[in-house]
């Protein structure tokens, strides 16, 4: 059954630069585990043991948490070949630090850290380089908490927006693109109210800053937008 993953799991920062073979070697001794989800199941709840890692083989789901007030921010959306749980596993932590939910139908393989971390029975060759890839993930993963805590600390619903925007167009490329996650979604992520980020949206449309389509959004006025991030 996991040889029918073999492509998704390649393109897994996790995995990266190994080839087949060397691949199901190392799942030979990882003996991951397989579960489905349905749309907005808990795949975890926060304050829950914690029993490994998530690789994202088909769907995508929402890394959540509270916030003081009670409230649901959204940490992240992760989809297909993303992982998720790996700051905690190798933190050491017993528990989930964050509910995840499944945002489709989706299926995930569950991998303990100890099997990573640990001496590789068979020595395979590729187990170094599993370590280095995970090291470098939950550098990464370390990375855009740090960015998360920045749209966290901004005061104005505009400086987050403009600041995400930017963020989005430097990582696809272009002034035209759709947003990984919904407009309730977005609102999350930010910690802001959904009508608030409606209103704020309108206004910078109506200014002549960007246009938008649902999740579709296309940036009409770059250096404005930049004007706007403190």
């Amino acid at each position: 059954m996991i040889k029918s993953w073999i492509k998704v799991l390649q393109e897994c920062r996790l995995f990266c630069d190994m080839d087949d073979e060397e691949l199901m070697s190392m799942l030979d001794c990882l003996k991951p585990r397989i579960t489905s989800y349905e749309k907005n199941e808990f795949v975890t709840i926060s304050g829950q043991e914690f029993n490994g890692f998530g690789l994202i083989l088909t769907g995508s789901v929402a890394v959540t948490k509270e916030n003081a007030a009670g409230d649901r921010v959204i940490i992240d959306i992760l989809g297909t070949s993303h992982i998720f749980g790996e700051i905690a596993a190798f933190a050491g932590n017993k528990v989930w630090s964050a509910t995840v939910v499944a945002q489709t139908s989706c299926k995930i393989m569950f991998m303990t850290p100890e099997i990573i971390l640990g001496t590789c029975k068979k020595q395979c060759i590729s187990h170094r380089q599993l370590i280095g890839n995970m090291l470098n993930i939950v550098s990464k993963k370390a990375f855009s908490l740090n960015q998360k805590i920045h749209y966290l600390s901004m005061k104005s619903i505009r400086e987050k927006l403009a600041n995400y925007f930017l963020e989005q167009y430097k990582i696809q490329g272009q002034t035209t693109f759709v947003i990984p996650m919904k407009r309730n979604e977005l609102a999350d992520f930010l910690n802001v109210t959904r009508p608030s980020l409606s209103r704020e949206m309108c206004k910078m449309r109506d200014e002549g800053v960007i246009e938008f389509y649902r999740e579709s959004i296309k940036i009409i006025a770059l250096n404005k937008l930049g004007m706007m991030v403190k």
